[in-house]
This record gives structure tokens, C-alpha cells and sequence, in this order.
């Protein structure tokens, strides 16, 4: 079988894992069954290739190619499996089916690789079960401790190291090590249209937009729906509204992006006026700077309206990541291999929590024809998959010399 045969075959062999049968999405949260049934999958696609996966203990997993004359720092690439809540089928399994194949094309080609080649899946990536996105590779580079993250809940109430231990993983057997590894690249689809709109079917990575997810609780008072008149109410759902119009303005303004794109409502009675309103602003901006602005902004508007509602409003920043300038050079080196666009992303990343504890850090992005993403309409066609497979191929190449 051929290295695009096979890619072609894994792509339909993950397909039905996670699906919704109403829906099209994936669900593929972390330390479910679906996620253990996909880690089981590359485990045997690994051993397929003669590579033994280590999996370590919260589900993070490598194999390594490293033929007895390779030495020196090693390469390492790869992606996730999990997605979003009624994701699409590319966001993360893209990569990591890559990265497979890539192998296969370098076989094909009789290329030996004079350093170690790794290739991972980092769970947790996307932080739709416990909140905290990367978090595997978050623990892995010491961005978090385990003892912190063990107090995660996901929207049921587990606590993530209890999850941990269902899904049959102990964290006591230690977590996946990067000694050793000189750099790491990830090939992904593109979270947007830049690719597009250029024309090409892969690019490189220059940064990662600073990126944060803010917790507002809007307080009030409960009450009844019918008898209480509408001067005499306290309902945080109206604070909540104006805030999610200020966010869309802010951002347009500023050409950058916020979203409220989860709620919580209390008691959750359609004839009763709330008494908390809990909702989830995500926001991305350009810089450090006009991240901080924007939200600052927003919780300012947040704050007066509250006052004129009679309610209150508690911001907690649940987690921020600051700005990931990539490797120039590395992207520069790279993108000459085929004289590839190098671009921005709005979209976090595994990559960004490794380049941020100092390992070398290259991104490949593939064209999606629409630009949707974390939806189950995210799509991106097989010719530029394998145009991006063939370009990992190079990259790794160019690495492993």
C-alpha cells in the first residue's frame, strides 16, 4: 500500500470514532471511551510501522523511529485526537495522521533519518472537557502541576484526576519527557482563510495571537417572570446581554476577536428572572497589549451596566497565553523548502505551549476551503492533505539530516 493509499485508509479507519450520528461532529473529549479507542488506533498504527508508542500517565503518547545510527537532538511531530464539543474531523487528527504517513513517504523515498523521529498526540488539547486547553502538553512542559490540575472539574463534576484513573491511566507512572528533543513541528489545518485567499494549498507558522478565556458571573435577584414588574427587577441576564454586544463591538473596533460562546444560567426557569448568569468570553488579539485592552474595555462596560441593572459582575481569568513568536530562521529554513507563505494564526496550539519552554518550534498549516473550523462543516480537501503530507515529509527530512 501506498504512503497516500494508507493515509487515505486511516482517515476513514478514525472517521466513525466520535461521530454524531445527528450532527456530523466529533465528540471527542479526553478520558472518555471515544478518546481511549483512539489512542488504542495509534497505538496500532504505530505498531504497524515497527514503532512502540509510550503512553504515559494521563494519556500522552509517543513513538519513536530511531534507526541505530541516529544520534544528536531528536525531531519530534505530531498533533491531538480530542476535539471541541461537535467539532470538526481535522482540527488535530489531521496532524497526527500526517505524521504517520509522513513516515511512509520517507520510507518510500529510502530516507534514513540520522536523528530520532518522534511522533506524539498530547491530549487535552482542547480544553472542552476540563477547561484548560493544552493541558497535556501544559503538564508536560511544567506550564502546570499536576496538583493543580487534578482539581479540574469538567461540567459534570469530575474531578479530572478521577477521570484520569477511569479511564485506566495513573499519573504516578510520570509524564512524557522531552529530553532530548531538538524541535518540534506540527502540521495542522488552517483555522481560517489566509491559505485561501492566497491561493496555496500549505504555509508555516510566524505566531500565535495571544489568546484568554475569562469567567464572568453576573449576580442578581431572582424573581418571578410575570409578577415582577420590569423596574423592579435585578436580572443579570440583561447585564450579560449588553456585555456580549460591548465584546462584538470591541473587537470589531479593534480588528481583533472576543466570544461569548458558553453559558450558564440560574435557576434556569423560563418564568423566572435568573439570580447568576455564568458566561465564558474568549478572547484573541493581536498582541499582549491589545488583548489586555480589549478586556479591560469590555469588563468597564461590563462593570457600568451592572450598575444601572442593579446586579454585580466577578471576572476570573481562567487561563491566558501570552504571544508565541515561532522560530524565524527555523520558519524561514523551512518555508524555502517550498516556497511557502508564512503566517499568522488566531488559533492556540500545542506548538505554542512547547515553544514557549524553549524547544524550536515549527507549524505547517493546510488550506481549508471555507475557513470553518470547530464546527462539524470544518473540511479540508485530500489533495491538499497530501500536498501537505508531502511537505511534512520534506520538513522532517530537512530536520533529521
Amino acid at each position: 500500500m501506498s504512503a497516500i493509499d494508507d493515509f487515505e485508509q486511516m482517515w476513514r479507519d478514525l472517521a466513525p470514532v466520535g461521530r454524531s450520528a445527528s450532527s456530523g461532529g466529533y465528540f471527542r473529549q479526553p478520558w472518555t471511551s471515544a478518546e481511549s479507542e483512539l489512542r488504542a488506533w495509534f497505538a496500532e498504527a504505530c505498531a504497524a510501522r515497527g514503532l512502540a508508542v509510550e503512553t504515559d500517565g494521563i494519556g500522552n503518547q509517543v513513538a519513536w523511529w530511531s534507526p541505530p545510527s541516529a544520534s544528536g537532538p531528536g525531531v519530534l511531530t505530531g498533533s491531538h485526537l480530542d476535539s471541541v464539543l461537535d467539532g470538526g474531523a481535522y482540527d488535530g487528527p489531521l496532524g497526527v495522521v500526517s505524521a504517520l504517513a509522513a513516515v511512509d513517504v520517507m520510507r518510500e523515498r529510502g530516507v534514513t533519518p540520522a536523528r530520532p523521529l518522534g511522533l506524539s498526540v498530547f491530549v487535552e488539547e482542547e480544553g472542552s472537557r476540563f477547561g484548560r486547553a493544552c493541558l497535556g502538553s501544559r503538564l508536560v512542559t511544567g506550564a502546570t502541576t499536576w496538583e493543580q490540575a487534578r482539581e479540574l472539574r469538567d461540567r459534570d463534576g469530575v474531578f479530572l484526576a478521577d477521570a484520569v484513573h477511569a479511564a485506566g491511566l495513573d499519573p504516578a507512572g510520570g509524564l512524557l519527557s522531552l529530553e532530548g528533543v531538538g524541535t518540534f513541528v506540527e502540521l495542522h489545518v488552517e483555522q481560517g482563510r489566509d491559505l485561501v485567499d492566497r491561493g496555496t494549498a500549505v504555509g508555516l507558522a510566524s505566531q500565535i495571537w495571544p489568546h484568554g478565556r475569562y469567567r464572568f458571573d453576573f449576580a442578581g435577584q431572582a424573581n418571578h417572570a410575570g409578577t415582577t414588574r420590569m423596574e423592579d427587577r435585578h436580572d443579570p441576564m440583561l447585564t450579560y446581554a449588553m456585555t456580549a454586544l460591548a465584546a462584538n463591538k470591541q473587537a470589531r473596533l479593534a480588528g481583533q476577536r472576543a466570544t461569548f460562546g458558553r453559558l450558564q444560567v440560574e435557576p434556569n426557569g423560563t418564568n423566572a428572572v435568573p439570580s447568576l448568569v455564568t458566561a465564558w468570553l474568549d478572547a484573541r488579539a493581536s498582541s499582549d497589549d491589545a488583548l489586555a485592552e480589549m478586556v479591560e474595555a469590555i469588563e468597564r462596560q461590563a462593570v457600568d451596566r451592572a450598575g444601572r441593572d442593579g446586579t454585580s459582575l466577578t471576572v476570573t481569568a481562567e487561563s491566558v497565553s501570552g504571544s508565541v513568536a515561532f522560530d524565524a530562521d527555523l520558519a524561514a529554513r523551512l518555508a524555502a523548502l517550498g516556497d511557502w507563505p508564512v503566517i499568522p494564526t488566531q488559533a492556540g496550539h500545542d506548538a505554542g505551549i512547547l515553544s514557549d519552554a524553549g524547544v524550536p518550534t515549527a507549524m505547517v498549516f493546510v488550506r481549508n476551503p471555507t475557513g470553518v473550523s470547530h464546527s462539524p462543516d470544518e473540511h479540508a480537501e485530500t489533495p491538499d492533505c497530501l500536498a501537505g503530507v508531502e511537505a511534512l515529509a520534506d520538513v522532517l527530512e530537512e530536520l533529521t539530516r
